[in-house]
């Protein structure tokens, strides 16, 4: 069956994290808001699609050590659209039968994930909210793919800094992690802005200054509080491009992003 797209869905005068990072690695999927935001934090912060495509090395690497581990549950919230090697992808070529989830609360993320996976019975996209973190782990097409008795890689990379402190951005992550049994893996990145404070904030008043939800940055500690009691893996809490680099990584001059993995014991 064909999911439709509502017009009034789609909000394109508001710009969507989703498709401004879409804008940042290259991809066509976003709309004049999208890309009016990402040039003028560019303009800021030259570094930020060098970080956005850090960030998704990261992930790739992150993915293929919990597959190789024996994790074959993939749960990818504010998953982002399609692009090159997502997580089903990067999981699969370790662990063929494992399984993934996207779960992104833009329509057009559902939408394109949909068509991309229409062939597909290992892995599916879910549109819904991170505010609301029991209706994800509750989806019935989470359940019906992911064994939430038998571990889980959650993937919560570039989402978190969009949850502002009153919606309980702790809360929401503690209550997630609550639900994966021992041996899960917490693969994670969020928005800092430690490595320069002044262009940071240059930057943040850019989504100020735009309709929607302004990120919010956090420190390094703050970012670690989200592992909760999970095992935090070494090298630990890192820019994206040093955690476990590949001999070939291209590391920025500034580093937007602190990001790391943990395991549930």
């Amino acid at each position: 069956m064909a999911h439709e797209i509502k017009t009034s869905d789609l909000k394109t005068h508001i710009p969507h994290p989703a498709r401004v990072y879409d804008y940042w690695l290259g991809g066509k999927n976003n709309f004049a808001a999208d890309r009016e935001v990402a040039e003028k934090t560019l303009a800021v912060a030259p570094e930020t699609s060098q970080s956005a495509r850090s960030n998704r090395a990261f992930l790739r690497r992150a993915v293929r050590l919990a597959a190789e581990a024996g994790v074959h549950q993939f749960l990818d919230i504010g998953s982002g659209l399609p692009t090159m090697e997502n997580t089903h992808e990067v999981a699969q070529k370790t662990a063929p039968t494992a399984r993934v989830v996207y779960v992104d609360n833009d329509p057009i993320v559902s939408a394109h994930g949909r068509a991309l996976l229409a062939d597909s019975g290992s892995t599916t996209v879910v549109q819904a909210d991170l505010r609301d973190p029991d209706s994800i782990v509750r989806h019935d097409e989470v359940r019906r793919l992911v064994d939430l008795d038998r571990p889980v890689a959650l993937l919560l990379l570039g989402i978190l800094h969009f949850i502002a402190d009153e919606d309980d951005p702790y809360g929401i992550v503690e209550r997630l992690r609550a639900s994966l049994v021992p041996g899960s893996y917490l693969i994670f990145s969020h928005l800092t802005g430690d490595a320069d404070p002044i262009k940071a904030e240059e930057a943040m008043d850019v989504w100020r200054r735009s309709p929607g939800t302004p990120p919010t940055l956090r420190d390094r500690a703050q970012v670690e509080r989200f592992f909760g009691d999970f095992d935090i893996l070494a090298p630990g809490i890192v820019p994206p491009d040093q955690w476990r680099p590949e001999p070939d990584g291209d590391a920025p001059d500034r580093f937007w992003l602190w990001a790391g993995v943990g395991i549930k014991k």
